[in-house]
């Protein structure tokens, strides 16, 4: 009996210490659990943001294709696959990817020196941006189809701003411009604002309102600084890509959305010193979703009808996807404008030089020059031109306006110009 009591005892100790062992192992990996639960949930995050947006552009995708099926042709180049289980495939759709023919009459043509300029490409899935200051709610920075996406969350307002060396930088004559998801929903909160510090009372922000969930319609519109709505409806504006852009030459204020220029405000009554996005954003299911962010000064350039008498121009508003040559829709503004140029002065002539930042490989990057400033004079002879007038030129990286070390500064060397031969 003693033997087996004394048998007992040593198993009953053994057992405590291996259940203290255990104890003191757990706790010392608690932090090391709890920081894999937050990931998972950081993950699970990503992946709703993500299959969120592109689940709601397919069903817009298969909503605006029922009645066209029969009607398309045999090239899947040009036409939505509906079935297909791939969704990044349909965010980059062709329904989601104006034509130049749509923009033929914009007018609008951005700043002259880039200010700052994100795309979110420098920065991790799931984190909050290196280039932003976050004032309210909460913000990542997630991948959705090609586009690098920053996603404001929660908060009343979220409210985020570029980081920039000062605070008074935008003066006199600014652009504005970026890429914005619109999400539809009744309960998706009032959407995306660009809000203005007032040089003369830092503490009035003033806003302008470029889309509001409005019920169950797909109603947006700009809001004038002293109330007076301006609206617009679109059936096809929920659930797809749409560019921003605002140009403020003082005092006047002009905002267009995708190719339509819908407010313009003569004298907005105060002086924008810097800026900020945000909004009454939803949770992970419906947050405010923009990317491609470009401010620059400078901005309306106003050359047609005058006589031309520079030996360049320089311009940062005919753009192309990363690695491209396919020019943008928005860089109508821009080539409208050197159209204007060349009918109004007959006898000038231009060479049309491309220019890369120093990404990639420097031989790929000339050849890639050469293309885009190629794709340039295609445009502009498809625009009444005379193709003897133009010639072409790539640079590649070789000759950099800029810093290659920042956003801002890739941007600035990423341009087209036009020297006068």
């Amino acid at each position: 009996m003693k033997a087996k009591k004394f048998l007992c005892d040593r198993v009953f100790i053994l057992t405590a210490l291996i259940v203290v062992l255990s104890s003191l192992q757990n706790y010392a990996q608690f932090d090391d659990l709890l920081n894999h639960v937050k990931d998972k949930a950081k993950e699970k995050t990503e992946e709703k943001i993500d299959k969120t947006i592109d689940d709601a552009t397919s069903k817009k995708g298969d909503d605006n294709n029922q009645d066209k099926n029969s009607k398309r042709s045999n090239n899947t180049d040009n036409n939505i696959n509906s079935n297909n289980n791939d969704k990044n495939v349909t965010v980059n759709a062709s329904s989601d990817t104006p034509s130049l023919k749509l923009y033929q009459n914009y007018d609008f043509v951005p700043g002259d020196t880039i200010l700052f300029a994100d795309d979110f490409t420098d920065d991790q899935e799931g984190e909050f941006p290196s280039h932003w200051s976050i004032l309210n709610g909460q913000g990542m920075v997630n991948k959705s189809g090609d586009k690098m996406v920053f996603n404001l969350l929660e908060g009343n307002y979220a409210k985020v701003k570029p980081r920039m060396k000062t605070a008074n930088y935008l003066g006199n004559a600014f652009t504005i411009e970026f890429d914005l998801f619109a999400w539809n929903g009744a309960d998706c909160g009032y959407g995306a604002n660009v809000f203005f510090t007032d040089a003369e009372n830092s503490d009035n922000d003033k806003d302008i309102l470029l889309l509001r969930y409005k019920s169950a319609r797909a109603d947006y519109f700009a809001r004038e600084l002293q109330g007076v709505e301006v609206k617009q409806s679109d059936d096809d504006f929920w659930n797809h890509w749409h560019h921003i852009a605002i140009a403020y030459k003082k005092p006047q204020m002009k905002v267009y959305l995708d190719q339509t220029r819908v407010l313009v405000l003569p004298d907005i009554g105060f002086n924008p010193e810097e800026l900020a996005f945000g909004g009454l954003a939803g949770d992970e299911s419906c947050p405010i979703s923009f990317t491609n962010v470009r401010i620059a000064s400078g901005g309306n350039m106003n050359m047609i009808g005058k006589k031309f008498t520079e030996a360049k121009i320089v311009t940062h508003g005919i753009t192309f996807d990363i690695d491209k040559f396919d020019i943008k829709p928005e860089s109508m503004g821009t080539l409208n404008m050197i159209v204007g140029v060349l009918k109004s002065n007959p006898d000038l002539k231009f060479e049309i030089d491309g220019h890369t930042d120093n990404t990639g490989n420097a031989s790929h990057n000339l050849t890639l020059s050469k293309q885009r400033a190629d794709a340039v004079k295609k445009q502009l002879v498809s625009m009444g031109i005379d193709d003897s007038r133009l010639t072409t030129k790539g640079f590649g990286d070789t000759k950099p306006m800029s810093t290659n070390d920042t956003p801002d500064g890739r941007a600035n060397n990423r341009r087209v110009e036009f020297i006068r031969l």
